[in-house]
């Protein structure tokens, strides 16, 4: 796991608390913490995080969905812990929609479907996060098994969420 990127001090008992990440620190701390990840057809991981927070943004998604956007699989992916993000001066909106889009193993696909309806927000982001991840210019990049594979994954998340 990459060293932790560096993250604005938190407040202590003797002042207010720091002010919440802008969108520009947001983003330097998750290509940061996916620095030297790549997706699964050798791409920089942090293109797919630009891509879902601007897909968020073309959907109508507001700063606190575009910030979990950024951060959506920081903590699935080891990158950052639960425990960074509990922490961050970040809204607790952005916190339970970044959680809510954090897979838990061994979780089957309508119990994680279930949270992310559950979670005010979470689902605009997930859509974006399917619609580039499902992009069939970078499935097309993939073996034949593992297109087929993530294209029949993708669908049946979006049925679950209610888009199929």
């Amino acid at each position: 796991m990459p060293p932790m990127p560096p993250m604005p001090p938190l407040s202590d008992d003797s002042g207010p608390p720091a002010p919440p990440l802008s969108l520009a620190e947001v983003e330097a701390t998750a290509r940061a913490a996916h620095a030297g990840q790549t997706d699964k057809a050798g791409r920089p991981y942090a293109e797919h995080l630009r891509a879902v927070a601007e897909g968020v943004r073309r959907r109508g998604g507001d700063e606190e969905q575009i910030a979990a956007a950024w951060l959506h699989d920081a903590v699935e992916d080891d990158a950052l812990t639960e425990g960074w993000l509990d922490e961050a001066p970040l809204s607790r909106r952005t916190k339970d929609i970044v959680l809510a889009l954090t897979k838990r193993a061994g979780e089957p696909p309508e119990a994680y479907a279930a949270r992310i309806l559950a979670t005010p927000g979470a689902r605009l982001v997930k859509e974006a996060d399917l619609a580039h991840n499902a992009d069939p210019a970078r499935l097309a990049v993939l073996d034949a098994a593992t297109r087929t594979r993530l294209t029949e994954k993708y669908t049946r998340m979006r049925a679950l969420l209610g888009q199929g």
